[in-house]
């Protein structure tokens, strides 16, 4: 990747993430106006102000980059893109949860090689890029560096779930529940917070459908480095297809095989 520099990559990622962070902050829990958008998703002016901190730090130093974002949608550049969701979980922010947070994904070459996201609320700022691992921050500490679980029996492992409408969709939700009663235990903190558990080892696996590219770009790097594995429910490894299984690497295959029946 000699034509891309991956440390100020990483870098920018992360104080990206960080302003947006204090920009979101800067609203919540103090109520704000949400609107709703075509696709029915809500939006606030913390949505809108976080995507600028984003842009604002990515532009001042990638300027000739592209940059696609959920609230601004596409802008043309070169061949590195950055992928960004101000905040993911809106819905829960607006209504003073702790789960929600900004996701900064960078792809090269259509790989995604960066990315970071936060959980404001609780100050915790994560990162990763190729072969730098995956790396947490919480205020007053020295980062730590995160590697998943090394559980391999499915009857010891811990699920977690993303959206459940769009996984209990008629499609999965058989092979879902099934998943589920045959695990440990099964949480669904929703948005980022469930990808944050299995980075962090508290979990083996998470699962989501239903979303888009800007929610899951950054996760699939921040997974890879903290030594798990990540692919779409066809085990292609995307971030393109609305869908994710994230898990140790472990129990990846039986993870896969159940959700397609077999």
């Amino acid at each position: 990747m000699a034509d891309l520099d991956l440390d100020l990559v990483l870098s920018t990622a992360r104080r990206a993430v960080e302003a947006a962070s204090a920009a979101a902050l800067a609203h919540f829990r103090r109520g704000v106006q949400v609107e709703t958008k075509p696709d029915r998703t809500p939006v606030t002016i913390a949505d809108r102000e976080s995507e600028a901190a984003i842009v604002d730090v990515v532009r001042r130093t990638f300027p000739r980059h592209a940059v696609l974002g959920e609230e601004t949608g596409a802008t043309a550049g070169d061949e590195t893109r950055w992928i960004v969701d101000p905040i993911d979980g809106t819905r829960g922010f607006t209504r003073g949860g702790t789960f929600w947070g900004p996701l900064v994904g960078v792809e090269h070459h259509g790989e995604i090689v960066a990315g970071a996201m936060a959980l404001p609320a609780l100050g915790e700022t994560y990162w990763a890029a190729r072969g730098m691992g995956c790396w947490l921050s919480r205020a007053g500490e020295v980062p730590a560096r995160l590697c998943v679980s090394g559980i391999r029996d499915w009857a010891d492992a811990t699920l977690q779930l993303g959206e459940l409408r769009f996984l209990f969709s008629a499609a999965t939700a058989d092979r879902v529940i099934r998943l589920a009663g045959a695990c440990a235990q099964t949480r669904c903190y929703g948005d980022l917070a469930g990808c944050a558990m299995l980075l962090a080892g508290r979990a083996e696996a998470w699962i989501e459908a239903g979303v888009k590219i800007w929610d899951l770009a950054p996760l699939k790097i921040l997974v890879e480095e903290a030594g798990g594995a990540f692919t779409d429910f066809a085990g292609r490894p995307t971030v393109e297809s609305g869908e994710c299984v994230a898990s140790n690497g472990l129990v990846h295959a039986h993870v896969l095989a159940a959700l397609s029946g077999r």
